[in-house]
């Protein structure tokens, strides 16, 4: 079981804080020889297999690493771009892994407002006044839980649809943002939370209510 990412969305449904727990992903690492028998092309900034398929590569699938360094969109954590880099002999043999792209930033502002929208509607078509929105989606990888304060801040975790426990979870995120992000006096409201505290306790709540599924009275 285990606890994928966590949101925090403002109340004019801006993204304000995100955090990647666990990304399962299906990632396939190989070592080439030149040339290298995969066609990359890139697309929305992110370099992808555009043909051949093998060992557990996909068309589809992104470029993530090369020789253990992270690719970030077209470049290389170290400032290389990736097809320039892929196309001279010379940095061969070449260990790269592939896998589901990754959301950039811009992405995950996008679906944060698009999130906003499909609450605030959820609340609107509910025949009865005073609907909460929506509080859970559910597919056949992961639910999305979703708890909204009196004053309209929205955390939304994701999670592996077997993790118990996220209904306290929420309250303990809620709690953490109270304590260490509206209590900083360097902090604005609705602006994006940059507190170091926040980070650390937040990281302990996801690792305890993953390996004991909930919170007890005295967490």
């Amino acid at each position: 079981m285990a606890i994928f990412s966590v949101y925090v969305v403002n109340k004019a449904g801006g993204l304000i804080y995100q955090l990647d727990s666990y990304a399962p992903r299906s990632e396939a690492e190989k070592t080439f020889s030149y040339p290298l028998d995969l066609l990359l092309k890139l697309h929305d900034e992110r370099v992808l297999v555009a043909f051949g398929q093998r060992d557990g590569i996909r068309v589809g699938h992104a470029v993530l690493a090369i020789n253990g360094v992270d690719v970030n969109g077209r470049y290389t954590a170290d400032g290389k771009e990736v097809l320039e880099y892929l196309g001279n002999p010379g940095n061969y043999p070449v260990s790269i892994r592939f896998g589901r792209p990754r959301l950039t930033s811009n992405e995950k502002l996008m679906l944060a407002s698009m999130f906003h929208s499909l609450f605030a509607i959820g609340s609107q078509l509910s025949p009865e006044q005073g609907s909460s929105g929506i509080e859970m989606l559910e597919t056949d990888t992961f639910k999305l839980h979703c708890f909204q304060t009196l004053t309209g801040i929205k955390f939304v975790v994701l999670a592996d649809p077997r993790q118990a426990g996220i209904d306290s979870l929420l309250r303990k995120i809620y709690e953490i943002y109270s304590d260490f992000a509206l209590k900083n006096p360097f902090y604005s409201l609705e602006m994006p939370i940059r507190c170091e505290l926040f980070d650390q306790n937040l990281k302990l709540a996801l690792e305890v209510a993953e390996k004991a599924g909930t919170f007890g009275p005295g967490s």
